[in-house]
């Protein structure tokens, strides 16, 4: 979500109710009742540069780290975040995946409070269980697995936001530059040893070279060389097949200007083998 539309809040009752000014982590708007925050929020890791608070998912114990404010404990942030341990009212928690682009978790609730190492333990709820005023009744299990898929759809996003940055938003195969039609693609896909959510194991595609990457109608050879099925260079089906497939076939593909962004060889040639074994057997 852009932070322009989360800046724009909620109506509640006829009154326009404010999810933070996102420049601090807790908010406890102005209208609510009771002491205890309504949100919080994570900015997004800023690449060579140290985060402010080291807020992490902890798989294992089915948790979010979450850190107080930095100063003093009883301050009305702080105070506003341990009110929420004591009453488990239900949180939004905004993380940033990359300048001005958020992840929205919700519900969480702070299991949780250290004030030894200044920090809270957050769990994620469900939706339609968690949100009836009578706090967690979900089990541990939907919760764990909702902790799950908050982590995977975090690293997908970052790896969206990095491997179309570092492409400069452009089809490596084709340059196209249009924002909607441009896609980050794994090389290795995320289930195989290799397929981890980095640059290095991405490509920016546009749609129909992403859908023909994944279909093994497309591959690309450690060197960066575009090479078409061969049951589709001996098509003959119009324009699009001809200019939009055909016509890459044996040219090289547009690498990011920084050499650290760019594919790694060894994940291209493990990607390119399955490609000609899977084009040998059709």
């Amino acid at each position: 979500m852009p932070i322009d539309v989360l800046r724009q809040g909620f109506v509640f009752r006829g009154e326009r109710i404010s999810f933070g000014s996102f420049q601090r982590g807790i908010h406890r708007p102005k209208q609510m009742r009771g002491p205890a925050a309504l949100t919080l929020m994570t900015a997004a890791h800023v690449p060579g540069k140290q985060p402010a608070y080291e807020d992490e998912i902890d798989i294992e114990s089915g948790t979010i780290l979450y850190r107080y404010r930095a100063g003093p404990i009883d301050q009305p942030d702080n105070r506003a975040l341990r009110a929420a341990f004591e009453s488990q009212a239900p949180l939004i928690h905004f993380r940033g995946i990359a300048r001005g682009q958020y992840h929205i978790v919700q519900p969480v609730f702070v299991t949780g409070d250290d004030p030894r190492s200044r920090t809270v333990f957050l769990e994620v709820g469900l939706p339609a269980a968690d949100v009836r005023g009578e706090g967690l009744v979900s089990s541990p299990d939907a919760r764990r697995y909702a902790l799950r898929e908050v982590r995977f759809r975090l690293h997908q996003q970052r790896f969206r936001q990095d491997v179309l940055r570092a492409y400069q938003h452009r089809c490596t195969v084709c340059a196209l530059r249009e924002p909607a039609l441009v896609q980050a693609a794994h090389i290795v896909e995320d289930r195989e040893e290799q397929g981890v959510s980095a640059v290095v194991n991405g490509l920016a595609l546009c749609a129909i070279h992403h859908l023909a990457y994944d279909r093994n109608l497309m591959g690309i050879d450690p060197e960066g060389v575009v090479h078409i099925a061969r049951r589709l260079r001996d098509e003959r089906d119009g324009p699009m097949l001809r200019e939009g497939l055909q016509g890459f076939h044996g040219s090289d593909i547009v690498l990011p200007r920084r050499l650290r962004d760019r594919p790694e060889p060894e994940r291209l040639e493990e990607r390119f083998d399955y490609f000609v074994r899977a084009t040998d057997a059709a």
